[in-house]
Order: structure tokens, then C-alpha cells, then sequence
């Protein structure tokens, strides 16, 4: 079977290549240093962020549009080729890459867009609520309506490279949203849903239980956390968010992996998989199993709660 994924050796060509195209090289080259330190982790804290700016005298919003190149060196696109650049700006002042997900030999559903995978990455870095969110192709109905069910929707402010600062509300009029479903829980909000397992004693399970305990489900009650175990014994974990429009959902396990390949590490080195779920209506079971056997060809370890 060809290997239709990059792996870290290969993301961290394409952020060379990316870095090697950009305007200003000194930048470029300073971009290079930070990630090749850091092992190509998509992610700047706000310290490095503040040097940066006053380095080349940018704004956080003009630097963010200007690294959209590199954020898009981590696009897996195998089926479309067309690769987007995401780059949310949480309220810490942390930059978070994102980039389109795509997937071979499963369902569409799977791919997650470059909008989800900025927020997923922020979400599973701690982040609590994000401001601006730059990207470097207009978002889409989807993604609109992902960011719609963010804690900071009514100001997050939107930047293309051609068009800054505007608000979500301008691209998604008379929107659809939580407060419509009489629901406050809101996406990236902190909380622990108090779900717990006796005698674990697995690092990994642990790691899937903390992912269903701050997991987004206000709708279905589905709540559901993912865990990744690499074979270096690193883990990722995974949470699903929940959309009020249902379908802009974003499963648990494409969290993880987003997590996983925003980390610098490549989706061949996993070597364990678990998911934990709250017994509702709905399940991700089937289609995370599917996923998983596509992409390392490994068993889905699976534990539900009642």
C-alpha cells in the first residue's frame, strides 16, 4: 500500500520549501531556526510571538498572515492537492497552526478543514479562548459554522491576506448557533464532565479519559476523548466538539491526530489508539475504527461509560 502521508521528515521539507518562498527572507529564516529547535511544532508562544513582531516590526495579525505559507507545509492533501494555511491567535497571545486534513480510503466526513484543525490544536494545548483567526483561502459554510460554536463567535475577528479584520458575524449572517438550542456550553470553555474508570493504570487510557472529561457534546450527550501512544511513548489526546449544525462536528479521533501531526510527529509512529465514550445515541466507533485501519493499520482499543 503507498504511503500517501508525510512524515516528520517530509513536513519539515515543506516548511523549508514554504519558508524559502516567503517574502521577506529574513523572516523566513528566523521562522526556520524557531521550528527546526523546536522539532516543527506548529505552535509559537506568545514570547516568540512578541519577538518576532518587534524584530520586524509586524503586528500580531500581520505576522499571522504572513507564517500562513508555513502553517500550510503541514496540509495533508492527498486527494485534493490544495493545501490551506490556518493560524489562530489565542487570548494568551499563542499562535496555533492549522492545516486541511484529508484522508485516503474513507468517507469524506473524515477530513477535517484548516479552520477546525488551528482550533483543535489551540483546544488541545490548554488555549480557553481565541481571537482572530488568519487563513489564507475565505472559509467555507463548514468552517463557518465550526467557529460559530466558539466561546468568543460574537468577536472573533477573521483575516485573509486580502481581507483583515472582519468579524465571523460578516461572513456568517443570521447564523445558527448554540444560544438558538437554549444551550451555554460553549467550545474551548474550561470544564470536567467528571467521568472516571476503576483500576486503569494505563497511561493511555488515562490520557482518553482526560479527552472525554473536557469534551464538547452538549446536544447529544456523545461525549468522547482519544488517545495516541507513538512508539518514542508520546501522547496525544483528542476530544470531540460538537456542533450545533451537527455535521461540522469534529470527531475525537481526527482531534488527536491533528494534535499528533501538528506536534511534528508523523501517523506511521503510532503504535497504540484508544476511545472512551459516554453510551448515547450516537457513536464514533465505527468510523474511528475504519480511520485507524487506513492510516497504521492498527486496532482501536474501545471502552464506553455508561
Amino acid at each position: 500500500m503507498p504511503n500517501h502521508y508525510r512524515s516528520n521528515s517530509h513536513i519539515s521539507a515543506q516548511v523549508r520549501s514554504a519558508c524559502a518562498k516567503l517574502t521577506n527572507q529574513d523572516l523566513a529564516q528566523t521562522m526556520l531556526t524557531i521550528l527546526t529547535e523546536q522539532r516543527f511544532i506548529g505552535r509559537l508562544p506568545h514570547f516568540t510571538v512578541q519577538h518576532l513582531c518587534h524584530k520586524f516590526d509586524l503586528t500580531a495579525r500581520e505576522l499571522s498572515i504572513a507564517l500562513l505559507p508555513i502553517a500550510a507545509a503541514y496540509s495533508l492533501a492527498p486527494i485534493s492537492h490544495f493545501y490551506v494555511g490556518a493560524v489562530a491567535i489565542g487570548s494568551s497571545g499563542n499562535f496555533y497552526f492549522g492545516a486541511n486534513m484529508e484522508f485516503i480510503d474513507t468517507s469524506m466526513q473524515q477530513t477535517v478543514h484548516a479552520e477546525q484543525s488551528a482550533i483543535a490544536h489551540a483546544w488541545m494545548q490548554g488555549e480557553t479562548a481565541l481571537e482572530e483567526i488568519s487563513v489564507n483561502y475565505a472559509p467555507c459554510g463548514h468552517c463557518r459554522q465550526f467557529m460559530n460554536e466558539l466561546n468568543t463567535a460574537e468577536g472573533l475577528i477573521i483575516n485573509l491576506p486580502q481581507r483583515q479584520n472582519q468579524r465571523l458575524s460578516e461572513y456568517l449572517p443570521n447564523s445558527f448557533g448554540p444560544k438558538d438550542l437554549n444551550i451555554n456550553e460553549l467550545l474551548l470553555t474550561p470544564r470536567h464532565h467528571g467521568f472516571s474508570l476503576l483500576n486503569t493504570e494505563d497511561l493511555l487510557i488515562d490520557t482518553a479519559l482526560e479527552g472525554i472529561n473536557i469534551s464538547h457534546a452538549p446536544y447529544s450527550g456523545a461525549y468522547a476523548g482519544v488517545a495516541l501512544e507513538t512508539e518514542d511513548n508520546f501522547y496525544f489526546i483528542g476530544s470531540y466538539a460538537e456542533n450545533a449544525a451537527f455535521n461540522p462536528s469534529l470527531p475525537a479521533l481526527q482531534v488527536a491526530i491533528n494534535h499528533l501531526i501538528l506536534s511534528g510527529f508523523e501517523l506511521q509512529n503510532i503504535k497504540r489508539a484508544v476511545l472512551i465514550e459516554k453510551k448515547a445515541e450516537i457513536s464514533q466507533k465505527v468510523m474511528a475504527k475504519q480511520l485507524l485501519a487506513t492510516l497504521c493499520k492498527l486496532p482501536l482499543q474501545y471502552l464506553s461509560i455508561d
